[in-house]
């Protein structure tokens, strides 16, 4: 009997030993399938980072290119006939001119009275369209607003680094530059 138990407690022992081996074999699986679970995860936490980072890159990028496309759109309604206003100037300083030069004979005051009215109308056209003439004379000159065309010496002594004459007047539309005066800057 005590060999039937020697022989009982060496198969119990050796099953324990099948069963622990068992054990440790499902336990490095285990760890495997957990570093594999972990490693996979990470990959995907990386992956969606990425994903992430290129979703708010370009949202923010069709953000802005929305309100360049809204404030091009704003500048082309606001500054749309700009080159027609543009055009017209020139017949402006020619009406400038015509009038600086009307004689005031009593014979031509109808003529000279037709020319004011069709002046008057086309300024005022001008005004309703933003345009606004540039008060330069006496002021102090401004590359960004004006263009000397010359240089003379200042009548004054505070005129120095003033405009002194108006070659060709500069204009407005709404606040940009439409057209630069020319002028002369007294030294």
């Amino acid at each position: 009997m005590v060999e039937k138990e020697k022989e009982r407690k060496e198969k119990n022992t050796e099953m324990e030993e099948k069963h622990t081996g068992h054990n440790e074999h499902e336990e490095q699986e285990k760890k495997k399938k957990h570093v594999s679970y972990k490693a996979k995860y990470e990959e995907l936490q990386k992956e969606y980072e990425e994903l992430k980072d290129r979703y708010l890159r370009l949202s923010a990028e069709f953000d802005n290119f929305r309100k360049r496309t809204l404030k091009e759109k704003a500048d082309l309604t606001k500054y749309g006939g700009e080159q027609v206003l543009l055009s017209l100037l020139p017949v402006i300083d020619d009406f400038d001119r015509a009038m600086n030069s009307m004689p005031e004979e009593e014979a031509c005051s109808s003529y000279v009275e037709g020319i004011k009215l069709i002046y008057n109308k086309l300024k005022d056209f001008l005004k309703q369209n933003g345009v606004t003439e540039m008060e330069v004379l006496y002021q102090d000159f401004d590359p960004e607003l004006h263009d000397a065309v010359s240089k003379v010496p200042a009548p004054e002594e505070g005129l120095k680094g003033k405009i002194v004459d108006v070659v060709q007047k500069g204009y407005f539309l709404k606040e940009k530059v439409l057209r630069h005066a020319k002028v002369v800057v007294g030294e």
